[in-house]
């Protein structure tokens, strides 16, 4: 039984402890020896076994006692190092925070415990969500497990290469430019970046916090679609959450859901599809859209508008945010303090230089360079004019369209290191997935086939704001047609 429950999905164990046939600590054990034994993707930061294995054992005694209807009861779950767990430590991949332990849970993780799930610890990532490849943070790289000299994209890297590599069936990321998608893309898992507003971003630790926004990653979309109707909903400590309820998916999961797939207007951006592209990543997504076009979907091609400035105002908006946001981190309060220190003002220069490394240091600069004197209107301001214009051409677009199309990212996974010396390439790579979040809408990705030497390649559907039930639907119709999710 326990080489089968490596087999099963995050629902399928679900179903097997709620039968008798598993036992939630059986199951977390499980797990936990699986990561212990070092699978070798550098995933995980911290592991909170003794704290882990006693809610399982708390969580099996309720579940006798007829408690927890939720469907991922008793599941082991991982998250992103930037998402507060109280007395676990919250690093962010960052020096500066090594040692900091929150004092309070995340609005997300209050509900995966009042749902019955697991903490078995924290995911590695880019620096406080800064990076593209999960290469920046102080642990060093995720390595991806399909190939361990590529990376496993970012930021959220750890939680994407901790699924594919069979060390947990479920986690949280959080995505701000592609954060969730791109690690997705790279190692062949499923996730969602909802829409802006419906998961709370308490104790999120942020990075930008008009685009940062929680989400889930597993093997397949059932599986995501579980966890995002526990996590999502209202908040009263997240003024930004305006969802008034939380999801509910419970809609299409048996043979009706190729009915999701036929009759919806799908639109192609054929200029994503330009130069730029990899061959294989372009014949693979177009593979996809046939598959769609096949299930019964009408699929129209159109000109993503904007494309030459969605990058460079997403930096600007992202780093000018980020430079607000971590300017608390001054090593007074908590995290490292230099011990060369001796000034007020040497306490906060040497500690930031000690406890910040280069890409963030990079966009700190950059950020308040740009919401400088003289430097707002050029800068800053023209970048949220653009924003509001990306945010009017994704509303015209869904006037025709159910949903977009697209790749996630124009490579496949590639080598660690191949882009640490040019940030330029490496943040054009979030060319497909930037404005997205620009214009906080959900978007999910799915694995969609396989380039040379066996790296995965992700598709995303893109739909206006709220539409998950229907970006849920069409991608369970399209993995019950393909096997692509299921190749590990």
């Amino acid at each position: 039984m326990v080489i089968r429950m490596f087999e099963l999905s995050a629902l399928e164990l679900a179903a097997a402890i709620r039968a008798g046939k598993l036992r939630a600590p059986e199951v977390v054990g499980a797990y936990i020896n699986r990561i212990e034994e070092g699978a070798g993707h550098n995933a995980f930061t911290v592991l909170a076994k003794e704290k882990a294995l006693a809610r399982a054992d708390k969580l099996q005694a309720a579940l006798d006692r007829g408690e927890y209807a939720s469907p991922l009861a008793g599941v082991p779950i991982a998250l992103k190092d930037n998402i507060s767990t109280a007395g676990l430590e919250t690093g962010c991949a960052s020096k500066i925070l090594r040692g900091y332990e929150p004092v309070y849970d995340a609005t997300v993780v209050t509900k995966l415990e009042e749902a019955g799930l697991i903490v078995v610890g924290k995911l590695n990532m880019d620096e406080f969500a800064m990076g593209g490849s999960s290469e920046t943070g102080c642990f060093g790289p995720v390595l991806n497990p399909r190939d361990k000299s590529r990376v496993a994209g970012g930021s959220s890297g750890g939680s994407a290469a901790a699924v594919a590599g069979g060390e947990i069936p479920l986690t949280l990321g959080s995505d701000t430019g592609g954060s969730i998608r791109q690690p997705c893309s790279f190692c062949g898992t499923t996730g969602i970046k909802p829409t802006y507003g419906a998961v709370s971003r308490h104790g999120l630790i942020a990075f930008a916090s008009s685009l940062d926004q929680i989400g889930p990653i597993g093997r397949n979309i059932d599986d995501c679609a579980a966890l995002l109707s526990i996590i999502s909903g209202p908040d009263a400590k997240d003024s930004t959450c305006t969802i008034e309820k939380p999801f509910d998916f419970s809609m299409g999961q048996g043979a009706d859901a190729a009915e999701k797939i036929r009759g919806l207007k799908i639109g192609l951006p054929l200029n994503y599809f330009d130069a730029g592209i990899d061959p294989d990543v372009k014949e693979t997504v177009l593979a996809a859209a046939r598959e769609f076009a096949a299930a019964g979907a009408t699929l129209t091609e159109f000109e993503m508008p904007l494309m030459e400035y969605v990058v460079p105002a997403y930096y600007i908006i992202a780093c000018a945010e980020a430079s607000s946001n971590l300017s608390r981190f001054d090593g007074l309060k908590y995290g490292l303090r230099s011990d060369a220190a001796q000034t007020l003002d040497e306490a906060y220069c040497l500690s930031r230089s000690e406890g910040f490394g280069l890409e963030v240091k990079k966009r700190i600069m950059l950020g308040s360079f740009v919401l400088s004197s003289g430097y707002y209107d050029a800068y800053y301001k023209k970048a949220l004019q653009i924003r509001t214009l990306v945010g009017r051409a994704f509303d015209e677009l869904f006037e025709r369209f159910d949903m977009i199309l697209a790749p996630v990212a124009p490579t496949s996974a590639y080598r660690i290191g191949e882009h640490m010396s040019d940030p330029l390439k490496m943040y054009m790579s979030d060319i497909y997935t930037v404005s997205v979040n620009m214009a906080g809408l959900p978007a999910v990705a799915l694995p969609c086939g396989f380039g040379p030497g066996g790296l995965p390649i992700g598709c995303q559907l893109i739909g206006p704001a709220f539409s998950e039930a229907l970006l849920i639907g069409a991608a369970r119709a399209y993995q019950r047609r393909t096997r692509w999710h299921e190749m590990w």
